[in-house]
């Protein structure tokens, strides 16, 4: 398939999970993938897994000179960034009147600021190509309200504005951006929630992980090539200012 021939997108998150996922769609679809990440053994194996087609470099996307350096890297290696991807989040739980500066800022950080800091680091080169596709992978904590997580359900509400407010800037001018919703997924995220909640509670690990599934109206984990899916049919499209919910 090639759906995506001559085209190069970015996925931060990349290396595992969700973003290896979509790394892996993008690429079967013809196009070069450039993952972000912060650790470079996962980024690596999904990398030498795609050969070619594939780059990496260590990225913090908190840091607006890190994103900017990881951009110039991947535009040197695989030419005009046509894609966006941003996926790489962070996920924590507490009652919250507990809640600390500190984690509220680290939710900001990486769940809203980074996904800010990767469209500004793209969007110009966009605009003068009229042609671009930004997908935030956000949560259907970007759609309604979760005890115990309001840094994180008020992170992805701005990372699902963002993208309408993209969506409305951009109309007309070749760039889509939207965002993929998805709830209760079968990642590393999730199975450190199980871990905080056995942790605190004694509880089983299944039975922990049966009532998160729980939580989705399916009634299991949506597994990352759902989202990935998603994400690959909504870049191959023109539809923009979507909030497509998967749960």
């Amino acid at each position: 398939m090639s759906g995506l021939a001559g085209q190069h997108g970015v996925i931060t998150g990349g290396g595992t999970g969700i973003g290896a996922a979509i790394a892996r769609a993008l690429a079967g679809e013809g196009a070069k993938v450039s993952l972000f990440g912060r650790r470079v053994e996962p980024l690596k194996a999904i990398a030498e897994e795609l050969g070619t087609a594939a780059f990496f470099t260590t990225c913090d996307v908190t840091d607006p000179q890190r994103v900017a350096g990881a951009m110039q890297a991947a535009r040197d290696r695989h030419g005009h960034v046509g894609i966006l991807i941003n996926n790489a989040g962070v996920a924590a739980s507490a009652p919250f009147a507990r809640i600390t500066d500190e984690a509220w800022r680290s939710a900001m950080a990486v769940n809203l600021d980074g996904v800010f800091h990767c469209c500004r680091a793209v969007i110009e080169p966009m605009l003068a190509k009229q042609n671009g596709r930004i997908v935030t992978v956000a949560s259907t904590a970007g759609l309604h309200g979760f005890a115990y997580t309001a840094p994180y359900v008020a992170a992805k509400h701005g990372a699902v504005g963002l993208m309408r407010a993209l969506a409305a800037e951009y109309a007309g001018k070749g760039i889509t951006a939207n965002a993929v919703c998805p709830g209760f997924t079968d990642t590393e995220i999730v199975a450190e929630a199980v871990r905080n909640i056995v942790a605190k509670t004694g509880r089983a690990a299944d039975e922990v992980r049966a009532e998160l599934a729980q939580m989705n109206p399916s009634g299991r984990l949506i597994t990352p090539q759902e989202v990935a899916d998603l994400v690959l049919e909504l870049v191959l499209s023109t539809r923009t200012g979507e909030a497509a919910e998967l749960s």
